[in-house]
């Protein structure tokens, strides 16, 4: 049951723990060496120096202090990622001050936003890996990369810099820093992590010097899990990382390192919601907080297809296997000092990924995605959701009676005639369409940054410039072909129906399906490959005036040549393939011999032909900034940048970003900053699936305009007690909306969707005497959002409470305890996309993705 708590209680228990904030500091796109070798201090030490803190994120500069900076950077220490204890990549984003994050998807494809941006995708936004994008377009990172003990730190940079230091990030760049070998002595340590609701996770790390100049490490970890929500099945698999680094007598370094995986997670889309006395709450029988429609119905469905794509005409769809990820990678680093003042470096990755997606989606189409009652699907009319196939069926089956469902499990068959068990169906009585997304992606990333920098100094000047080249090669195949829908039922572990006709009761004279499936190729053909190869030619120059003045400015210019094939669907008739007129016009081939049910064409019918585009576009990023130390411990900084995402052949998306802030630190009492921005986003361009006709997909053309103010402060009044406080309160806006061309009055003045006006987090923190260990807490408060650009449904604000203990029972023994949402607050971070961009609430029913309810666990840590 779900609890309502205020937030006066709430506070009372946050103020008896505590979480010690997060310092801010960074690593440029060409890490130095030595900078990211050094073992990263504590956030805020004992006398107070964070802001001198050296910053490398988002600069070029070496020792550099924080407290100079031009640019909005973040630092977080391994001790402050182990307190957050994150399950996904997702929740370690939130680390970062004013990015939104959905992390309700599951461990893998959870959307991320920053500065006002729109909600429900990943764009402007490149996660690194020491210092070098995980995927060259970004979207997708989180299916390949997951944090572990070989990772030391969390650098990020917000707007500035971040456009022109890497590709595809100008919103903002989140680097995950890599522990180095240790050349002096062998350590490891081993983590032992369980959860309640069944996750059972190993790490281990190991390193050791080989020779006086050579040293390893090793790394990952193997897990398995049946997903935050429950579920019949355990998913499993593994990451590994290690590298061998040599020192070379210069002074430089030149490291080898290799990472694979081998990952299956669980995905979770929107479910059904009920609005009732202005209260979001669940349905009779479906437990929002933990349940999950998938599980045995869905193990493994035989979904017919193009023999195209599948020799034997089916596409099978796999639950079992939720999303399986598998990426191997091998990378080289060089980092040479010429003289004192030049050095040169290089960095090349290649990365080969796949990944296997198997995903419900609930609720497709209008008005209210397929959700309504079992007597409406089987009432033959306007209303019934699957009221075309009841046609066929009144056609095929002339001596029918009635229509009724029939469970593919248990093969029990409920007709129409009896309502009384049809309304009683599960505690709620409702039926819903959910579609089978089984999309594979396969690729390779090739990407290289090599050059040098050039630092001087003359009288009061210091200069330091860096230059170099970035090339990325890349290659996608994408098969979503066999995007199929079924019926099922609303409650945990849904089964699935098939829909049959009746004569006199249960007598089935026939089934209007096979194996549940209503339809099939809903998502059209599903066959593309896109390509890229892209050039980049930056430098970034960063100035100290004497004491007090810095001045930065740096400019990118990329170019991008791409590629993209789309399978096009049938355009003649082939009988000897099986290749028919469809009604309706259209060629569709029929399903394979044997298959049942009425539908008997695999919908649109990919027949080994491709269209394809190709576009050479080019275009220049570029940024300046100042700061001016007033005193040691007060700055002032402003910042304009002019930054861009490359979408393949689409036309290349801009964004300008302007801020300014100050920064500003007392002793060890007070550290924090303060940044206002402003975003001009023009011509933001993407598609949604039209939900009256899946098949097709209508455009949205854009401009955002959002201006804000972000707080990132900590206050430590005594030695033992410290609290924090990260928020971004913004004003997003969308102008000049059109859809599919045209304009969209309504919408003018909306919030964009899936994106909160406000978002802050508390985090007090309790040190424990004689080095025990500490107490923490943590609130998260995230504002109002839409589910849609016509801001049709408004989805509530909501507040986490979080706690947690780490103790150190010896020096090498720690065991970390933590609580998520303890007062089971309903928190919803997104409605349903395949609803449209006008969505409502319907008969008191609507679809949501939201948090889950209580977790608990630890895990046990032993160093050595």
């Amino acid at each position: 049951m779900m609890k309502t708590v205020t937030r006066g209680v709430r506070a009372a228990l946050l103020a008896s723990v505590a979480f010690m904030p997060v310092a801010a500091r960074a690593q440029a796109a060409a890490t130095d060496a030595a900078a990211t070798q050094a073992p990263a201090p504590a956030p805020v030490d004992e006398n107070g120096e964070a802001l001198q803190d050296i910053v490398v994120t988002g600069q070029t500069s070496r020792d550099r202090p924080l407290i100079t900076a031009s640019a909005d950077i973040t630092y977080a220490t391994r001790e402050a990622i182990d307190r957050r204890a994150p399950r996904s990549t997702a929740d370690m984003l939130e680390l970062v001050p004013g990015i939104f994050v959905e992390g309700t998807a599951g461990e893998a494809s959870n959307n991320y936003s920053v500065r006002g941006l729109l909600g429900g995708g990943q764009r402007f936004v490149q996660l690194e890996e020491d210092g070098m994008p995980i995927l060259y377009g970004g979207g997708g990172a989180d299916f390949f990369f997951q944090q572990d003990l070989t990772i030391d730190r969390l650098e990020a940079v917000k707007g500035g810099s971040s456009g022109v230091l890497t590709v595809n990030g100008a919103g903002a760049t989140i680097n995950f820093i890599s522990k180095r070998p240790n050349f002096d002595k062998f350590e490891g340590a081993v983590r032992l992590t369980g959860y309640n609701y069944g996750l059972k996770r190993a790490d281990f790390y190991y390193s050791a010097p080989l020779a006086d100049n050579l040293a390893f490490n090793f790394g990952g970890y193997v897990q398995s899990s049946p997903g935050v929500r429950r579920s019949p099945y355990d998913y499993a698999g593994y990451r590994l990382k290690g590298s061998l680094e040599y020192r070379l007598p210069s002074g430089g370094s030149i490291r080898l390192s290799g990472r694979r995986g081998d990952m299956e997670t669980a995905y979770y889309a929107p479910f059904a919601y009920r609005y009732q006395d202005g209260e979001i709450t669940g349905i009779p029988g479906f437990d929002i907080q933990k349940d999950n429609i998938g599980g045995d119905a869905f193990t493994g469905i035989r979904v017919p297809v193009s023999t195209f794509v599948s020799a034997d005409g089916y596409r099978p769809f796999r639950n079992r296997n939720g999303i399986r990820s598998v990426n191997d990678q091998v990378r080289l680093d060089i980092d040479i000092p010429v003289s004192d003042s030049i050095s040169l470096f290089a960095r090349g990755r290649f990365i080969d990924y796949s990944y296997d997606f198997n995903g419900i989606f609930p609720g497709t189409g209008s008005p209210n995605a397929g959700l309504a009652s079992a007597t409406t699907y089987l009432t033959p009319g306007a209303t019934s959701p699957i009221r075309n196939l009841l046609a066929l069926g009144q056609a095929a089956f002339p001596t029918a009676t009635s229509f009724g469902i029939r469970n593919i499990r248990t093969g029990q068959v409920i007709g129409a005639n009896d309502t009384a068990a049809l309304n009683a169906l599960n505690g709620n009585g409702l039926l819903q369409y959910s579609t089978l997304n089984h999309d594979r992606l396969s690729g390779r990333d090739l990407g290289i940054n090599g050059g040098a920098r050039w630092e001087f100094e003359t009288g009061g000047i210091k200069n330091s410039l860096t230059a170099g080249v970035m090339y990325y090669n890349v290659k996608r195949d994408q098969n979503q072909s066999a995007t199929a829908s079924v019926v099922n039922d609303v409650k945990n572990n849904s089964d699935i129906y098939d829909i049959v006709a009746l004569s006199g009761g249960t007598n089935v004279v026939g089934s209007l399906t096979d194996s549940g499936l209503v339809s099939y190729g809903d998502w059209g053909n599903g066959i593309r490959q896109r390509k890229d190869e892209a050039l980049s030619l930056y430098a970034n120059d960063e100035i100290a005036l004497g004491d007090h003045l810095r001045i930065d400015g740096g400019i990118r210019w990329e170019q991008d040549i791409a590629y993209a094939l789309d399978g096009v669907d049938a355009a003649v008739a082939n009988p000897a393939l099986g290749i028919v007129p469809v009604a309706g016009g259209g060629f569709q081939q029929v399903v394979p011999a044997g298959q049942g049910g009425l539908i008997r064409t695999v919908g649109p019918t990919f027949a080994g032909q491709f269209t394809t585009r190709r576009a050479k576009q080019d275009r220049i990023a570029w940024t300046v900034g100042a700061n001016y130390l007033i005193t040691p411990n007060l700055a002032i900084y402003a910042r304009y940048a002019d930054g861009f995402q490359t979408n393949n052949v689409d036309p290349i998306t801009a964004i300008k970003l302007y801020e300014a802030g100050v920064r500003y630190q007392y002793g060890r009492i007070f550290s924090g900053s303060v940044t206002v921005f402003r975003t001009n986003f023009d011509n933001q361009n993407y598609n949604f699936i039209n939900p009256t006709n899946p098949t097709l997909l209508d455009n949205i053309n854009a401009n955002l305009r959002t201006k804000g103010i972000e707080i990132d402060a900590s206050l430590r009044p005594v030695r033992w007690f410290s609290v924090g406080f990260q928020g971004v309160f913004q004003d997003p806006k969308l102008v000049d909306l059109q859809i599919n061309g045209a304009s969209q009055a309504g919408y003018e003045g909306n919030r964009p969707e899936r994106t909160p006006a406000q978002l802050w987090t508390v985090t007090p923190t309790i040190e424990l005497p004689n080095g025990l260990g500490e107490i923490y807490g943590r609130y998260k408060f995230v504002g109002k959002i839409f589910a849609d650009a016509g801001n049709g449904v408004a989805l509530p604000s909501y507040g986490v409470t979080s706690a947690g203990v780490n103790f150190n029972i010896t020096p090498q023994l720690q065991l970390g305890l933590n609580a998520e949402n303890i007062f089971n607050v309903v928190g919803l971070t997104e409605g349903n996309p395949r609803q449209g961009q006008t969505q409502s609430v319907q008969n008191g029913y609507f679809y949501g993705r939201g948090i889950v309810g209580p977790t608990y666990g630890g895990s046990l840590t032993f160093r050595f």
